[in-house]
């Protein structure tokens, strides 16, 4: 059983911001009475991270900071961890329920600034300007319309059409493109993008194609040397994604061969850990393809809206124990308990937990005033509210729930 962490006041409880989290994340903690802050512009992995997490509560990272069991295991009072971007896969998930931690990311707040890196890449690319661009540099001076088109008119293929995906296509159609889009999930289509019917249909018709997917088993290599000769000749081709989802070597061979026109990528398989360490791609040196550092959400707009977001999710759960939107654990949308203790009771989905739990509270002749229970198929998370009374009476039930058999963590929130 993982040490149940004491009830502490907000300025006792300590919350590790790492990577640089913007400002607005300090300010959200600061309004809600979170104090004891430590801010750190870099990111940490192994040994380093875990000696780092002795005696934090909360923990912030963004991609680079490797959130793994061993570090769990090693951070004996941490009650949850905040992504401040949109993947998660940083993070050791299930150790992280397992160990009673729940995480929580931003999924949509760098929505806009995704699709509009995709949009100007698109129209970059339709009018050759990065190989225009490349050679002026050199200089040569390119002043021709071979090669170079409007985006208007021309067909937009958008592979994945959640939240990024739907924005581009809103926004592309605003330049007077045709939207098409393919998704393994029905999808309402928004302006008059259509769905393509599959994805060899998406690549024969698109005059670019831009992916907006998860990283999933099923989305990693969905794109290879197959999919790319079955995209239009001249055709060009973006992702902002996930690195594991497109083969470069084999986009690589098909830009040499001029098969395609051209490519935009801001993911990347493999991506340099720190900023003086050498980025190495199949797609160095190609003048037709634009190469980004994984910078689609990097905005300054939204990383303030990150912040915001995660340290808002982290909050309400630090205060109110709601879970809504945690990505590895039951999610319960809890209303506010003044006047009342609420016990968190977060242990392994086994049959009799809640009898054991309710027993503790009946064999101290508790009252119960609420109870909510949600479940994942490996942890179960019960919050049960009391009518207020001594503190020292709420902390002892937190010890004995604490005690009980299938335990991975019990708090009480005042």
């Amino acid at each position: 059983m993982t040490p149940t962490p004491p009830s502490l006041p907000k300025p006792k409880i300590k919350i590790l911001l790492l990577e640089g989290i913007h400002a607005s994340a300090l300010d959200a903690f600061a309004a809600a009475g979170y104090t004891n802050v430590e801010l750190r512009r870099g990111a940490l992995r192994g040994a380093e991270l875990a000696a780092a997490l002795a005696g934090v509560h909360i923990l912030g990272i963004r991609s680079a900071s490797k959130l793994t069991a061993d570090a769990l295991r090693a951070a004996a009072r941490l009650i949850a961890v905040g992504c401040f971007c949109i993947g998660t896969n940083q993070v050791a998930l299930e150790a992280a329920a397992l160990a009673g931690v729940p995480v929580f990311n931003a999924p949509f707040s760098n929505t806009r600034s995704v699709a509009e890196l995709v949009l100007a890449e698109a129209i970059l690319l339709l009018r050759g300007i990065p190989q225009r661009n490349a050679l002026a540099h050199r200089g040569g001076w390119a002043k021709t319309a071979a090669g170079a088109h409007e985006a208007r008119g021309k067909c937009l293929g958008i592979v994945g059409y959640g939240h990024i995906g739907t924005q581009v296509g809103v926004l592309a159609e605003a330049l007077g493109m045709q939207v098409i889009y393919h998704d393994i999930e029905a999808r309402l289509a928004l302006g008059n993008a259509r769905p393509a019917g599959s994805l060899e249909a998406l690549l024969r018709q698109a005059d670019v194609v831009t992916l907006h997917v998860p990283e999933t088993p099923e989305t990693r290599g969905m794109i290879g040397a197959a999919q790319f000769a079955a995209m239009r000749p001249g055709a060009h081709f973006l992702n902002a994604s996930r690195g594991s989802v497109a083969d470069l070597d084999a986009l690589a061979a098909a830009l040499r061969a001029g098969k395609l026109g051209g490519a935009a990528i801001d993911v990347f398989p493999r991506e340099p850990g720190a900023a003086h360490d050498e980025f190495v791609s199949p797609l160095r040196g190609l003048d037709n393809v634009l190469l980004t550092p994984h910078i689609g959400g990097s905005t300054e707009e939204a990383q303030q809206n990150i912040g915001l977001e995660v340290a808002g999710k982290l909050i309400r759960y630090s205060d109110n124990g709601s879970t809504v939107s945690a990505v590895n654990f039951p999610e319960v949308s809890l209303p506010a308990h003044p006047g009342r203790h609420r016990l968190l009771h977060i242990h392994h989905n086994r049959p009799g937990v809640l009898s054991a739990v309710n027993a503790v509270f009946s064999a101290a002749q508790v009252n119960i005033a609420g109870q909510f229970l949600e479940t994942t198929p490996a942890v179960g998370y019960v919050v049960t509210d009391i009518e207020s009374g001594d503190p020292a009476r709420a902390r002892e039930l937190q010890r004995r729930l604490a005690r009980l058999p299938h335990t991975l963590r019990a708090r009480v929130l005042y």
